[in-house]
């Protein structure tokens, strides 16, 4: 698609739209993170008792599935509105979704008190968790990189990928202080739902910010122009399957390094390492605060050296570094660098990854392909990660089997990196290959 020459870009709307695309996915990927972290310590134990712990941390995974499962029918839903009604609207959306599923799973009855419509409801809401952030991703992306210039996206397209340490920092925070501050048993027995009741105030916060905002400039120019499209899904199928493909692919590392290094370590800490709540906590707050600086710079230098280089310097680093983390990590003495190390490896994906998604797509259906790539990928690498690490150890007995796992997630990565397409022109000139 041929466009006029971009003009230079609105530096008020940009910075509005990086701390609108910042603010949201952080609040956002609080909630989600808030549930992950739970489920990892304490929701085995209150909405899946009466099995064995392996049976009930499979249990408590499983439900943490279903939000990555539930991500493609947000993102077909959301991305394809996205593409037609603007990414403002859609956005203010996706936000209030999650808040509000978040919020009632505070107020949810235990097993003890329901029986089986506790699970029920907890599956139920941590899938409209999921359906929201599945329409999230793709417009939060978007939001930052069509105010940008092209040398620049990377760096400002970051801002949606620091909202997950972010909230990660906060939901891990929240509930590192709750469970320092209260006894066990106050703490299996509500403190456990102050940390998913603070959303309500988040997401308030939130919604301010993103009503204020303006839509993008690419989305008012395809408007002005009328090429909006009608069914942005199936053309995105019919007509950019070779990005589409490349974008899941290249996702799905960093999804399995992230659901090791971020969800499951809380599990292998406590249960398989002797270490308290706490302190494995505390090593994945020390890994997100640092991602939370290492992300933007990891987008920066992908605008000097390219999304490919950056992206598959940390799929390799992540694959070898998942190996020494399960020969070294003992204690918290050696966990915590561990998981530190696996986070930066991370980083150096996650940072160039809103750009290289976002670039492998045409603008009118940008939206569209983002969501969908982020969202499939998901399913096969976030969601299916944390069930296949608990059974693998608990087979196998040893962290080796998941490392593993973790190298072969990588190596799929580098494949899509390989099929995706190493450019980074202006957002509205991006055509497909």
């Amino acid at each position: 698609m041929s466009s006029a020459p971009p003009s230079p870009p609105d530096r008020r709307g940009l910075h509005k739209a990086f701390a609108a695309s910042l603010s949201g996915t952080s609040l956002e990927w609080y909630d989600f993170a808030v549930y992950s972290s739970a489920a990892a310590l304490v929701f085995g134990d209150l909405f899946f008792p009466g099995s064995d712990p392996l049976t009930g941390t499979l249990q408590a995974f499983a439900t943490y599935a279903v939000g990555y499962v539930a991500r493609p029918l947000g993102g077909i839903f959301f991305g394809r509105l996205g593409d037609v009604i603007g990414r403002k609207r859609v956005l203010v959306a996706t936000l209030l979704l999650i808040g509000v599923a978040t919020f009632f799973i505070g107020l949810l009855p235990t097993y003890a008190s329901a029986g089986a419509l506790a699970p029920t409801l907890l599956v139920v809401l941590r899938f409209a968790q999921g359906v929201g952030v599945g329409g999230e991703w793709g417009g939060a992306v978007l939001l930052s990189s069509e105010f940008s210039e092209a040398g620049q996206r990377g760096f400002w397209a970051s801002a949606a990928q620091v909202g997950p340490p972010l909230g990660t920092l906060l939901a891990n925070g929240v509930l590192a202080v709750l469970a320092g501050a209260l006894s066990e048993d106050a703490f299996l027995s509500w403190g456990w739902r102050v940390a998913f009741l603070l959303s309500a105030v988040l997401v308030a916060f939130g919604l301010l910010i993103r009503s204020r905002l303006e839509e993008t400039p690419v989305f008012r120019e395809l408007e002005a122009r009328g090429d909006r499209p009608t069914a942005p899904v199936s053309e995105v199928l019919r007509t950019q399957r070779r990005p589409l493909i490349a974008a899941i692919l290249a996702r799905v590392g960093p999804d399995v390094l992230y659901a090791m290094f971020a969800v499951f370590v809380l599990t292998y800490a406590t249960k398989e390492l002797g270490m308290s709540r706490g302190e494995a906590v505390t090593a994945v707050l020390v890994g997100s605060a640092l991602q939370v600086v290492l992300i933007p710079w990891s987008g920066w230098l992908s605008d000097r050296y390219g999304r490919r280089t950056v992206y598959a310097i940390g799929a390799v680093g992540g694959a070898v570094w998942s190996v020494v983390f399960f020969a070294m990590a003992s204690s918290l003495a050696t966990v915590l660098p561990g998981v530190v190390i696996g986070l930066v490896f991370h980083s150096l994906m996650y940072g160039p990854q809103a750009a290289f998604v976002s670039e492998q797509f045409t603008a009118r259906l940008r939206y569209t392909g983002s969501s969908l790539a982020y969202t499939f990928a998901g399913v096969i690498g976030g969601a299916l990660a944390p069930l296949a690490f608990t059974y693998f150890l608990a087979k196998a007995g040893t962290g080796y089997v998941i490392a593993a796992y973790i190298i072969v997630a990588c190596s799929i990565t580098l494949v899509g990196l390989r099929l995706g397409r190493a450019v980074q022109e202006d957002s509205l000139a991006v055509s497909p290959a």
